[in-house]
């Protein structure tokens, strides 16, 4: 019978990672996604998950050895946050240029300097560009449930991709929920065995990661990226079925509030939650607002994302990460881009903020709709909460 219980979400994630079963765990422990390979190890060393637990000197390596690992056939799991992803880099891209599957939370922080530690998305958003899925969460209970998700996505004959799931660090990693962790027999049926269709074998030698010398590189980046456009469509087949073993409600784009809106306000990861409520205050006194949150970032699901904002007018698309000499940050780039040259292309206000852990009260949304449809915010973007004398 399923268990509901009150547990920190990293705990969870690692609950999630142990019934998914990897064959390898390669682990370097960084802040704030430690708690989930420290658990992990843990769950090891007892004998409750059968995997081999690789503590690797840095999160380079990390990455190496899950390739390494991915290569050979295992199922794989590894976890990072800012610098540590960063550190990962040149390894990133090799993974999806392989199309290695391998499942990697992201425990969304800010990048220095200066030095915090606290979140926003400025981590992920310096890798929109690696080749891999990439899906955002914002609570518990979905940082488990698209962990299970993940492995069947990049698992999937069609896709062959890793898969990112990007959670909030400290906001969500190390808040406790109420969790809902269901039979084993139930995930079971929900992730099948991994099955790799290519995998270093001496008995059947192939080659993995040659040279692409000019006359073939360009094409095989180009399968890279259609195998990462076509896995759009498995990726609406896994969590039409994650909604029907677990009872949700999950889409590419998920929306709330009034259909009739002509403002939306557009949000990524955990903030999703405090704009819903400044929604439905503002739906209940009259005001006619909705809110798009998007899920499903790589690939983008741009006929989804339309049909969530149809009808709308504005577009007040919040960022938590800065994109320094551009005119926008990351997520309104990709939204102005979506648009360009349509002419029913709504207004888009960008607003950018929760930098480094800045706290975004429900108020704010409140404000920064009124000042967005009084034509009171930048026409480039707005830091909110700047502090000018600073």
């Amino acid at each position: 019978m399923a268990r509901r219980i009150g547990t920190e979400v990293s705990l969870a994630v690692a609950d999630a990672v142990k019934m998914a079963a990897p064959d390898v765990i390669s682990a370097y422990p960084i802040t704030p996604q430690t708690h989930i390979v420290e658990e992990l190890s843990e769950f090891v060393a007892n004998g409750e998950l059968d995997a081999e637990y690789i503590p690797v000197e840095s999160e380079h390596s990390a990455m190496s050895a899950a390739v390494g690992a991915a290569a050979a056939g295992a199922r794989v799991y590894t976890a990072t946050s800012s610098q540590g992803l960063a550190l990962m880099h040149e390894i990133l891209f090799i993974a999806s240029s392989m199309r290695l599957p391998m499942v990697m939370t992201v425990a969304n922080r800010s990048l220095s300097g200066p030095i915090s530690i606290w979140n926003d998305h400025s981590d992920i958003m310096a890798e929109r560009d690696i080749g891999w899925v990439q899906l955002f969460v914002e609570n518990g209970q979905e940082a488990l449930e698209f962990t299970w998700a993940a492995f069947r996505i990049g698992e999937d004959k069609r896709v062959m991709l890793p898969v990112v799931v990007n959670m909030d660090g400290f906001i969500m990693s190390h808040m406790i929920e109420p969790i809902t962790i269901p039979d084993q027999e139930v995930v079971d049926a929900f992730l099948k065995p991994y099955e790799p269709q290519i995998k270093l074998d001496t008995a059947d030698p192939v080659t993995f990661g040659p040279v692409g010398v000019p006359e073939v590189y360009l094409e095989a980046k180009k399968q890279c990226e259609q195998a990462l456009l076509d896995s759009k469509a498995v990726v609406s087949e896994v969590i039409d079925d994650l909604n029907h073993t677990f009872g949700r409600q999950y889409g590419l784009v998920e929306t709330n509030g009034a259909e009739d809106a002509e403002t939306v306000i557009v949000t990524m990861g955990s903030l999703g939650e405090s704009v819903m409520t400044a929604v439905d205050r503002m739906n209940a006194n009259g005001k006619a607002v909705r809110q798009a949150r998007i899920r499903l970032w790589r690939p983008f699901p741009v006929e989804e994302f339309m049909d969530a904002v149809s009808g709308a007018k504005k577009l007040v698309v919040i960022d938590r990460a800065i994109s320094p000499g551009s005119v926008n940050g990351p997520v309104a780039q990709e939204l102005k881009s979506v648009f360009y040259g349509r002419l029913d292309a709504p207004e888009i206000v960008n607003v950018i903020a929760g930098i480094g852990g800045r706290d975004v009260p429900v108020d704010d949304f409140v404000q920064m709709v009124e000042l967005a449809e009084k034509g009171e915010l930048a026409e480039t973007y707005t830091l909110w909460g700047l502090d000018s004398d600073a």
